[in-house]
């Protein structure tokens, strides 16, 4: 390499490469994910979420309501409105955490989503900035094409 070309080298940006604790770092569903693992109350509510949008949880509802209408009580329908809207009461709280999660997970994602998209464009900044200098040099180095030397 010539004296010349190692002047033409500038030096990178700060931020070009990605360094190894960049990728390290764990996108926030894989953080999410891994703190809801110590929650038992986050847990039992996902279970039961899971249960509760499943065919099994219908299938079995069907078999419960018919067995109590037809060997249970005579006339089912004070008591098991009672049960029913008790058990939609309790659903319906499961759904609205479920939910309230999935929010704010959405949340976090996009907020590092930003981050990262607000980096990757500072990067390429200046990476432009970068190649239009070592561009403008390179021009100024190199013979006119007029000049017939």
């Amino acid at each position: 390499m010539t004296r010349d070309a190692s002047r033409l080298a500038p030096a990178p940006p700060a931020r070009a490469v990605r360094q190894p604790s960049d990728l390290a770092r764990h996108h926030p569903a894989v953080i999410a994910h891994q703190s809801r693992g110590a929650n038992l109350q986050l847990r039992t509510a996902d279970a039961i979420t899971r249960f509760a949008g499943s065919m099994t949880f219908v299938y079995l509802h069907v078999l419960v309501f018919v067995g109590w209408m037809l060997f249970v009580e005579t006339d089912p329908w004070p008591t098991l409105t009672l049960a029913v809207s008790l058990e939609a009461i309790f659903l319906s709280t499961f759904v609205m955490v479920g939910q309230n999660r999935q929010a704010s997970f959405q949340q976090a994602k996009a907020d590092h989503d930003f981050i990262e998209s607000e980096l990757e464009l500072k990067t390429n900044t200046e990476l432009t900035r970068a190649i239009h200098a070592m561009t403008i040099e390179l021009h100024g180095r190199l013979p006119a094409a007029s000049d017939p030397r």
